[in-house]
């Protein structure tokens, strides 16, 4: 692989790579401290999960969901409340509040698929709407939330007897494990691949991104055995993670999302019902917004008003800095994840730095212009996907 070549396709990981170095130095170390490496993922779990979502939004055509950061917060404000108010089994709690996210996104999918009520408003709409039946539901209070089961069900660490003591080893062995996994699967894979004729980039190249890859899980999961061990939420993020990636990647529905945002005239007179892939987009973001509601409820401990305030531009520039194309398309799992892990280590970065919040969204704000500027430009764009 040609140089040139080479960073274009890895631009995002570069970048995430010079900003963490960026930021470790500019925060004198502090940046890679057990308890800040540990709380990165967890503090911005609710970007990961929605942005996954927000991709397949995306992929239709640029479109975005503006109303994800409300549902959130309404989802939140509903678990909050029947547990505080009703002393409800959290349980029950967790399977209304998926209810009430799959309702939402119903709502959602039906105006933008069916009816064909362009997404931008549709979800402006929406944003205004579950916002203020947040707002109402916590009468302008602030709920917290004390329940135990639920809040080990989201936001509490594994620890294995015998195992972990003041240095919980077995987050080390999982990363251990991990990264072998990934270099097996590679192997397999490549096989696979090259038994059916396929291209193949250089082992050279193909490899040592895994060595790379390999190398940071296994920091990771180190640093994860010098605090407090694997935390439950991140078990989750990667469940959406990985399911995500394979509907993405290894199914035919998935595909129709990028046929869609590359050519929906065409896509429609394959056979291929733009509105069930529309419908499917929007439900599926809302119920992620939905379950990103209650990993916030359990991580925060409580819920307010603005409780999910602004969260779906954190969803939305993930996937643009990620390398999602703002006219639909192209985009990929992998991608977005980056992408949110960048946006995170510079959020991270700038408090510990204790840079003023007012600048905060001066450098994010540039950071995704940035991204965008070199999508359209790298890919010579002139306003149509292609």
């Amino acid at each position: 692989m040609k140089a040139s070549s080479f960073v274009k396709k890895y631009t995002m990981s570069i970048a995430l790579v010079v900003v963490f170095v960026f930021f470790t130095i500019l925060t004198e170390g502090r940046l890679v401290y057990a308890q800040n490496i540990s709380n990165l993922l967890l503090q911005n779990a609710y970007v990961l999960v929605m942005a996954c979502g927000m991709l397949l939004c995306i992929l239709t055509g640029g479109n975005v969901d503006l109303s994800v950061g409300s549902t959130l917060g309404l989802v939140a404000a509903i678990g909050a409340q029947l547990m505080d108010k009703a002393h409800m089994d959290p349980i029950l709690t967790i399977v209304i509040c998926l209810a009430v996210s799959v309702l939402v996104g119903v709502w959602q999918g039906f105006w933008i698929g069916n009816i064909h009520i362009p997404p931008f408003i549709a979800t402006l709409a929406g944003m205004f709407l579950f916002r203020g039946l947040q707002r109402v539901l916590l009468d302008a209070k602030t709920v917290s939330i004390y329940d135990n089961t639920f809040l080990a069900i989201f936001s509490s660490y594994i620890t294995i007897p015998g195992i972990d003591g003041e240095v919980h080893r077995s987050a080390l062995i999982v990363g251990i494990l991990a990264a072998a996994a990934i270099v097996l699967f590679t192997i397999l894979s490549r096989a696979k691949k090259a038994k059916k004729g396929y291209d193949l980039n250089s082992a050279a190249t193909a490899y040592g991104t895994i060595a790379v890859v390999d190398i940071l899980i296994i920091a990771y999961s180190w640093e994860l055995a010098h605090y407090k061990g694997i935390p439950v939420m991140v078990l989750w993020i990667l469940l959406v993670v990985f399911l995500y990636a394979f509907i993405t990647s290894k199914t035919a529905f998935g595909r129709h999302f990028y046929a869609v945002g590359g050519n929906e005239k065409a896509t429609k007179l394959s056979g291929i019902d733009t509105k069930k892939v529309y419908f499917a987009a929007y439900c599926s973001m809302s119920i992620l917004a939905g379950f990103s509601g209650l990993l916030m409820a359990a991580r925060i401990g409580s819920v307010s008003g603005d409780t999910g305030y602004t969260y779906e531009m954190d969803a939305i520039g993930a996937c643009f800095i990620g390398g999602a194309s703002a006219y639909g398309g192209s985009g990929t799992i992998p991608g977005v994840i980056i992408g949110a892990i960048l946006l995170g280590v510079i959020n991270q970065g700038m408090s510990i730095y204790g840079l003023d919040n007012n600048w905060q969204y001066v450098v994010k704000g540039i950071v995704l212009m940035i991204a965008v500027v070199f999508d359209v430009v790298s890919n010579k764009k002139t306003g149509k996907a292609g």
